[in-house]
């Protein structure tokens, strides 16, 4: 996808996911081989500004527009986001294991809750409406999976 798509999807998300009234947001495409991530963002909570950054050299080959969509809800439960980490660092001693925790249970359940409505989005109003499966790939099969279980004795 060209720089001006790009721009021309991330506005209409923007629109479309009523960020432009409560936050000043703007694409900054990555073209930096040094960058892994294919979307992240920075956020002023304060002055409510962020930028979200896209890998323009995109080395996973996936749907930008997904991306776009994925990190944007990022940005719309930012609150719900800071509000669940404050409470988890106020209660639980960091490194403690109660803490290791409930901070990987809660982001677990942030990033399948905005990838689910990233994708429920796409799939309605996207113009591509390709899902990346990019993290399925590294993931074992189930012949491999099964393997694994006949080495601890589990075998029928």
């Amino acid at each position: 996808m060209d720089k001006k798509k790009l721009n021309e999807r991330f506005d209409y998300w923007v629109k479309k996911l009523r960020l432009e009234d409560n936050w000043d947001i703007k694409l900054e495409l990555v073209e930096d081989s040094g960058f892994k991530k294919t979307g992240d963002f920075k956020i002023d909570p304060d002055d409510k500004k962020a930028v979200l950054l896209l890998n323009a050299l995109n080395p996973h080959n996936l749907n930008l527009e997904e991306i776009i969509v994925h990190e944007l809800f990022h940005i719309k439960l930012y609150p719900l986001d800071q509000v669940t980490e404050t409470l988890i660092e106020s209660h639980y001693e960091e490194g403690s294991p109660a803490h290791k925790f409930a901070y990987s249970q809660f982001m677990g359940s942030l990033e399948q809750t905005v990838a689910e409505l990233a994708k429920c989005f796409l799939l309605e109003y996207g113009e591509d409406k390709t899902l990346t499966y990019g993290r399925v790939k590294s993931i074992k099969g189930f012949n491999a999976l099964y393997d694994d279980l006949k080495s601890y004795g589990y075998d029928d």
